[in-house]
């Protein structure tokens, strides 16, 4: 057994706090005991660490310009592509949050996180393609395509700063929280060897490196996952009858595991919840990013392809595994305190299950496949942030497009190692505070402002420089402003008796403020500059569907 008897309190696994932040990263919070060391685990993590360490001294090898430190030459296939995206974003929180919420509320939580899923289909039909074709490393190269670029970059590098910052704190306190419980290790040690192995991938290995951990994490988080379904289901003999009826016969909520509709709690937070998942996630920029390692459109709507594939087909393991939980785990005295409740939270049924039936051995690996998904993910949200400042702010805004390619990948690189030492630094001063809010709010500002900014300026050709700049950054204060006087930050950070702002998730309104706020700025701008802008538009059409520059030259 990994688990020993005694209480080893896991609380606050932002996933099952009921709001999206918490099931889209892996924000554990609270007090974590250390644990006996897993044998198992520690080989396989180990095995796993010098396996990404030599992909990353081979991809450094092959990083002789700023396209392959950014975007791996463009030589990424859209089945490899695919499978990069589809682990950065299958990270831990998925597969233990996702799998916890329905072993304790059921059919919600397949609802749940079909909504991330939903987004996908909105990047492949409506930004795949057109940001392929008009990017070259970041999403604001498309925002500032037609615009003013210095106050358009500007303003998107300070929205994926904000979402990186705010998205990688969680993850790097979730790893401590995580690692400090599978692998017995002291947090401040987890939280250092977290940061320290982000900034070896990224410094050294740039895009191409990430992209290959990527793949390895994601192929050996399906594998599990799988595996993990299929001996469920052995143990059903393959029914899916049989599945739900054991489970309804043990839970103490019974048939009302099989009832949607529990985990919102008014329509208005539905809706915002909805549009927060959706559209967050086609705003996220280490995500968006992604599509400038492929060489055409094409394999960028394959990548969308294939990752909505394996990450849909994740999310229905996820499902088997909560009902396997409930009928394995939570009948198993082994796996529970003497109060009655699950050793370490009921964040951690995913991890009993693989012990339950696969024994130590595939409990060590579930461990280290844990530990694999957050390294995959702060490594692409590092690189995402590192390109904001280099090639965003100093090449695009400080040289105005001038600047030295050595020049900038090296500030990119200094750059990785002060957010590696950032994100160390904060990882160990919030370890004691629930981080799940920061997730909620990163999500909705790439909602708010990443999201309508990017979209209008491939789309709208009245757009102007005036309405993205003044309309996207009404959303991004409107989002911040909604999620600090709610009841996330307000009520349960900030001590408050009551919310300013009633509801949990900001989208709806933020939403709409960016998006009447870039209507009404735009349509009345009347300038000259806003008149050259409209007819560039179909220069940046034209180029949206060919990628075909002025000159004829394909980018990468």
């Amino acid at each position: 057994m990994m688990f020993g008897r005694s209480s080893r309190s896991l609380t606050g696994l932002a996933l099952l706090a009921l709001s999206f932040p918490v099931l889209a990263a892996d924000a554990i919070t609270g007090e974590v005991s250390k644990r006996d060391i897993n044998i198992p685990a520690i080989i396989m993590f180990l095995f796993f660490v010098a396996a990404t360490l030599y992909i990353t001294w081979w991809a450094s090898k092959k990083n002789q310009t700023a396209a392959d430190y950014y975007a791996a030459g463009g030589k990424i296939t859209g089945f490899q592509n695919g499978l990069a995206i589809s682990g950065d974003f299958m990270s831990a929180a998925s597969f233990l949050g996702i799998s916890a919420l329905v072993f304790t509320s059921g059919y919600d939580g397949l609802i749940y996180s079909m909504g991330f899923l939903v987004g996908w289909p909105i990047i492949m039909f409506l930004i795949a393609e057109r940001l392929r074709n008009l990017g070259r490393y970041t999403f604001a190269d498309v925002a500032s395509f037609r615009l003013g670029k210095r106050p358009v970059r500007t303003l998107s590098a300070f929205g994926s700063l904000a979402v990186v910052a705010l998205y990688l704190i969680a993850q790097v306190v979730g790893a401590g929280k995580l690692i400090q419980l599978l692998f017995g290790l002291n947090y401040e040690i987890a939280v250092v060897a977290v940061g320290v192995l982000m900034v070896c991938y990224v410094l050294f290995g740039g895009m191409l490196a990430t992209t290959w951990v990527q793949m390895i994490k994601a192929a050996l988080l399906l594998f599990g996952a799988t595996f993990m379904a299929v001996m469920v289901l052995m143990h059903v003999d393959f029914s899916a009858e049989a599945l739900f009826s054991e489970a309804v016969a043990v839970h103490d909520n019974g048939a009302s595991i099989m009832s949607p509709g529990g985990l919102v709690k008014d329509p208005i937070s539905a809706i915002s919840l909805g549009l927060a998942l959706m559209f967050g996630t086609a705003g996220l920029p280490h995500i968006l990013m992604r599509f400038f390692t492929v060489g055409d459109a094409r394999e960028a709507r394959k990548s969308v392809f294939v990752a909505t594939g394996f990450i849909g087909y994740f999310y229905i393991l996820t499902f088997i595994i909560g009902f396997g939980a409930i009928i394995l785990v939570s009948t198993n005295p082994e796996f529970m305190n003497v109060d009655g409740s699950i050793i370490g939270g009921t964040n951690m049924v995913a991890v009993h299950l693989a012990d339950a039936v696969g024994g130590s051995v595939f409990l060590g690996f579930i461990s280290a496949v844990a530990f694999a998904t957050i390294l995959a993910v702060v490594a692409g949200l590092a690189l995402a942030g590192a390109s904001a400042i280099s090639h965003d702010l100093y090449a695009g805004v400080i040289m105005k497009d001038n600047a030295d390619e050595a020049k900038e990948v090296r500030i990119s690189k200094i750059t990785v190692l002060i957010l590696g030492i950032v994100a160390i630094v904060l990882g160990i001063a919030f370890e004691q505070q629930n981080v799940a809010f920061m997730v909620g709010l990163a999500f909705s500002i790439a909602a708010s402002c990443n999201f309508p900014v990017l979209l209008l300026s491939m789309y709208w050709k009245r757009l102007t420089t005036r309405g993205a700049v003044l309309g996207g950054g009404l959303g991004l204060l409107t989002a911040i402003t909604l999620m600090v006087l709610g009841p996330t930050v307000w009520v349960k950070v900030l001590g408050h008796a009551e919310p300013v702002y009633p509801y949990d998730y900001p989208a709806l309104f933020s939403m709409a403020v960016a998006f009447i706020g870039i209507w009404l700025f735009s349509v009345t701008d009347h300038s000259r500059q806003a008149k050259d802008e409209a007819l560039l538009f179909d220069a940046q059409f034209v180029r949206s569907q060919t990628g075909l520059g002025a000159h004829g030259a394909v980018d990468h």
